[in-house]
């Protein structure tokens, strides 16, 4: 939860009220307040929960504990959020909680995809839906169109989950069949609330932000350093508008194909 981003480096100001992030965090690649809002860590970041905590205290960032897969602690998280943002309602929610486990075909298991499927794709929609009379209740306080300064969900995907891209490029090479299954379908769940959600003003995107140096993109191999991901994204989101919705991109804004 994050009242207030101003502009950051050399990006312009992003006029974001409210905002809840979900995801697993690590203080590790913390490179200024908005670095807590992306690719902080892996499945196992709780070791590191101090160091976030630290990380926080100099900030307006509320730290709410939610495992995704738990819907009693998404319950209560949407009641510290509803508590916090009031009748001011909440502008931003990104699903950015992910995880993947190296296990190729044919040696899948139904825990494997089950453990994809629930992190992957059955939280972020539990999440949206809980957070959703927020969004509706900041989108309903602004006229126009949309944006993320009105009400938005920005969902964390990956370039994996393109089912037209299935099996080529650098997909290919990604030994872990059940995360793309499973962020080929946050795709679709995400989609369809778009179209469920249109009407109401609130702006839904799916963005990849790239091969990114974390836990679990790998340190060795990524191309991309945290920060250059985080600055691509924050500024391709200060342009989006409905040309946007319910679309799948890069962090640059480039369409992706579903």
């Amino acid at each position: 939860m994050y009242r207030k981003i101003h502009k950051i480096s050399q990006l312009e100001y992003l006029d974001i009220e409210n905002s809840t992030v979900e995801g697993c965090l690590s203080p590790t690649h913390t490179a200024g307040v908005v670095n807590l809002f992306f690719f902080h860590g892996s499945l196992f970041a709780n070791r590191e929960l101090n160091g976030i905590k630290e990380s926080a205290q100099k900030t307006r960032i509320i730290l709410i504990k939610m495992d995704v897969t738990n819907l009693e602690e998404i319950e209560v998280a949407k009641q510290i959020v509803e508590e916090t943002v009031g009748d001011r309602g909440l502008n931003l929610l990104i699903n950015n909680a992910g995880a993947a486990k190296m296990v190729t075909f044919p040696n899948l298991t139904p825990e494997n995809l089950e453990f994809h499927y629930k992190i992957n794709t059955e939280g972020p929609v539990l999440v949206t839906q809980m957070m959703l009379p927020c969004l509706e209740k900041a989108a309903s306080l602004h006229s126009g169109g949309m944006s993320v300064s009105r009400a938005a969900i920005l969902n964390m995907t990956s370039l994996a989950g393109s089912i037209k891209n299935a099996g080529f490029e650098f997909t290919q090479d990604l030994h872990v069949p059940a995360y793309k299954i499973s962020k080929a379908a946050l795709n679709m769940a995400m989609r369809v609330i778009g179209a469920l959600v249109k009407d109401k003003g609130i702006l839904v995107v799916m963005m990849c932000p790239g091969w990114v140096k974390t836990d679990m993109g790998g340190r060795e191999m990524a191309q991309l350093e945290p920060e250059e991901s985080i600055a691509a994204m924050l500024k391709t989101l200060s342009t989006l508008d409905e040309s946007s919705h319910a679309c799948y991109m890069d962090r640059l804004g480039n369409p992706y194909p579903f």
